[in-house]
């Protein structure tokens, strides 16, 4: 049985650019690419944390759409890095209640990669400790500009819509996400999830991706309950 969407709302949903993979290596004279294997650490240790931390749903910005710019051999390390952690962690995946999910286009994917893609998501369906969303060949305008040529002449409104950007992005629909974090020091969001983060808080933190850890997730966790969040209205208020 596949868990429902309600099932993974009663937690937050939190986004994480994972930024600063070729800065991190560069600053310690390696490869760019060694900074995107390092990466996949951080990424482990995210999704250990993320249950215990109040989080249901868990969104990682792995693969731009503008990243195709990107030199074609670090576009290809990055693909087989995603492939190969597909095959690794899959089973560890499904084992812990893991369910994952790749948003983005997968036209621009190598066939194969798909097919995995395809293996995972049906291996973790029944999970239902966390929802991991991995964004690949993902762009929020893009999703919303092919969501707007998906409505029908009788589609209104915000919940017509959120399922058209659900179909636009290989996906089903999304809660709201509560934190937006993004490391390596940047403070942009990228074309990351733009709809779905209309009143999300943000969290910048200068920890380049592959220091990311427990902790650096549990301040962020702990700085976003400390805000008060009105949603346009007044607090203590009906609106």
């Amino acid at each position: 049985m596949k868990p429902s969407s309600s099932e993974f709302q009663a937690g937050l949903h939190v986004a994480i650019i994972m930024d600063g993979n070729g800065r991190w290596a560069t600053a310690r004279g390696l490869p760019r690419t060694a900074g995107h294997l390092r990466g996949a650490d951080a990424v482990r240790r995210t999704v250990e944390a993320a249950p215990d931390l109040g989080i249901r749903t868990l969104t990682l910005f792995a693969f731009s759409g503008d990243n195709w710019k990107r030199p074609p051999d670090e576009v290809q390390t990055l693909l087989r890095l995603f492939a190969r952690h597909l095959r690794t962690e899959t089973g560890t995946l499904a084992t812990r209640g893991v369910r994952l999910r790749v948003i983005g286009r997968r036209d621009r994917l190598p066939a194969a990669l798909v097919a995995s893609i395809e293996r995972a998501e049906q291996a973790t369906a029944g999970g239902r400790l966390l929802d991991l969303r991995i964004a690949i060949d993902y762009s929020a305008r893009e999703a919303i500009v092919r969501a707007a040529a998906r409505l029908g002449p009788g589609e209104r409104g915000r919940a017509a819509f959120a399922v058209r950007l659900a179909e636009a992005c290989a996906a089903d629909a999304m809660p709201d996400v509560d934190l937006v974090i993004r490391t390596g020091g940047e403070r942009r969001l990228s074309d990351f999830l733009l709809w779905e983060s209309a009143y999300a808080e943000l969290h910048f933190t200068p920890r380049a991706w592959p220091d990311f850890g427990r902790d650096d997730l549990a301040t962020a966790i702990a700085d976003f309950r400390g805000r008060e969040r009105r949603f346009g209205g007044l607090v203590g208020r009906l609106v």
